[in-house]
């Protein structure tokens, strides 16, 4: 691990607390250009709740993305949330299959767990105990306006809402900082959540720092995520059964593009305002093949819907066909699976150990 992976870049000024999105895109080309230049200055935390399978959504969105970062060389931790996924009973009850189901799919996509550090939220008690005095440095009223809260408390389907959820920024900043990441890949959607988390480690320095910052703020790194709909030509999700599972074979990957939604138009072209759901399919096409989703279009002509569905569906087969394999081969041992899971819990515990008793010095309570 990097000695100070908290030192951020001394060649750019530090992004101010309250970034637009039109500045946290500026500021995530100049990281892109310090990350080639200098990846062992960064340190990403990122992760993913063990709510069900992971899909393309998920693939192109995000996890491709975290496997550039690790191999130019970016220290990667990646959590798997698990307490933060105790307010749904569903996944709660048969916690311990979805936490190796999405260890399988890290490692299929080129998750290295030599290099990076693959661990579950729940066996790190330290990262945990930071939740306290990080709660005591945040409003009520700044948790209860921030959007993504809103937004998971709206689609939670549940009857009351507990402390747990509403306090999930403080969690994730918790998360963040136990190993002192200094840049986070997030979306648009999910800069507020970022912004606690600044927040909360700017108020802990000004605290308790002595003139020395004891937490990086870290930094947002913005990506261009395409928008994939599900087959039903809704938001791809794993609670509505429209998306296609890494973990799916290829028959069930025609079965399902097979019945995705269309249009009557014969002519095939992509017009992402007026074709939405001819156009995701043209863009999936497009991303398993590195071309662009016009090239595909154009291919096709006025072939029709059924010409779509088979380019899709084959070039999805293709591109999914090594990650597949690789899947498979971890998922014949699973006691090497919860080996490599445990070595990350060792190595996320030694980091969040040390600062805990960093922030226990800070505070005068290492007694």
């Amino acid at each position: 691990m990097n000695a100070h992976p908290q030192d951020a870049p001394s060649q750019t000024p530090a992004a101010p607390d309250a970034l637009g999105t039109s500045a946290a895109q500026a500021r995530s080309a100049e990281l892109e250009k310090l990350i080639t230049e200098d990846p062992g200055k960064f340190r990403i935390l990122t992760g993913d709740r063990p709510t069900g399978r992971l899909h393309l959504g998920h693939y192109f969105g995000t996890l491709h993305n975290r496997v550039r970062l690790q191999d130019l060389g970016v220290e990667l931790f990646v959590i798997i949330a698990d307490y933060q996924v105790l307010t749904d009973r569903d996944v709660a009850d048969d916690l311990k299959t979805h936490v190796e189901e999405l260890v399988l799919d890290y490692l299929a996509i080129g998750v290295d767990p030599e290099r990076s550090t693959v661990f579950a939220h729940s066996a790190v008690p330290a990262l945990n105990q930071l939740m306290l005095p990080f709660l005591s440095l945040v409003s009520v009223a700044e948790l209860n306006r921030n959007p993504t809260v809103k937004d998971e408390i709206a689609h939670s389907r549940q009857s009351a809402v507990s402390g747990l959820m509403f306090t999930y920024p403080v969690h994730q900043a918790a998360d963040i900082l136990f190993c002192k990441a200094n840049l986070v890949p997030v979306g648009q959607d999910q800069l507020p959540h970022l912004e606690i988390t600044r927040t909360i480690a700017r108020r802990f320095n000004d605290r308790y720092g002595d003139g020395t910052p004891v937490f990086p703020r870290p930094e947002a790194l913005l990506s261009e995520v395409p928008l994939l709909l599900g087959t039903d030509g809704t938001k791809m999700s794993k609670s509505r059964g429209n998306a296609i599972a890494l973990a799916a074979d290829a028959d069930e990957t025609a079965r399902l593009l097979k019945g995705a939604k269309t249009d009557s138009e014969r002519h095939i072209s992509y017009d992402p305002a007026t074709r939405p759901e001819v156009s995701s399919l043209l863009l999936l096409a497009a991303l398993c093949q590195g071309s662009s989703p016009e090239e595909i279009a154009a291919g096709i002509g006025s072939a029709g819907s059924a010409a779509l569905k088979k380019t899709v569906t084959e070039a999805v087969n293709e591109y999914l066909a090594p990650i597949r394999a690789r899947r498979a081969e971890y998922a014949r041992d699973r006691a090497e699976l919860r080996r490599i899971l445990r070595a990350g819990n060792e190595r996320a515990n030694a980091v969040a150990d040390a600062t805990l008793a960093e922030v226990r010095a800070a505070m005068n309570s290492d007694y």
